[in-house]
């Protein structure tokens, strides 16, 4: 439980809103990351995101990481965000990677109001299914 709490911690998060009558609304940046993994698996052609060697590793000893694949740099509440992603085959690449571009930034700017200046997105594969 220990190790729970400070990993809470060490994780950064970003002002979104302040009053002085009801507080501060804070947001994490990994929320922020899992927000843009999930508009852009939302996709049609995106089979998956594609995480690094440890996010591999640790999701086949069961631990899961929604924001796997996509990295966001928050500063002056304006988000810079990197994708990397897994494709279907036979899907035009440019005109989805453009569809995902404006899903993810949608996406993060309605949920938190923050704006959305890069999506930067990396093609780490293609999925090619063999019909049964």
């Amino acid at each position: 439980m220990v190790m729970l709490m400070e990993q809470e911690t060490t994780r950064n998060s970003y002002v979104l809103h302040e009053d002085e009558k009801f507080g501060t609304v804070k947001i994490a940046d990994d929320v922020v990351a899992m927000i843009a993994a999930l508009a852009a698996t939302e996709v049609d052609g995106v089979a998956a995101m594609a995480g690094n060697m440890t996010n591999e590793l640790l999701s086949r000893v069961g631990v899961r990481s929604l924001n796997k694949g996509a990295r966001v740099y928050v500063s002056n509440k304006k988000v810079k965000v990197e994708l990397a992603i897994t494709m279907e085959y036979g899907y035009n690449i440019p005109a989805t990677c453009q569809r995902v571009q404006n899903k993810v930034k949608s996406a993060i700017e309605n949920m938190t109001g923050l704006e959305v200046l890069d999506v930067n997105i990396r093609i780490a594969g293609i999925n090619v299914t063999k019909d049964k």
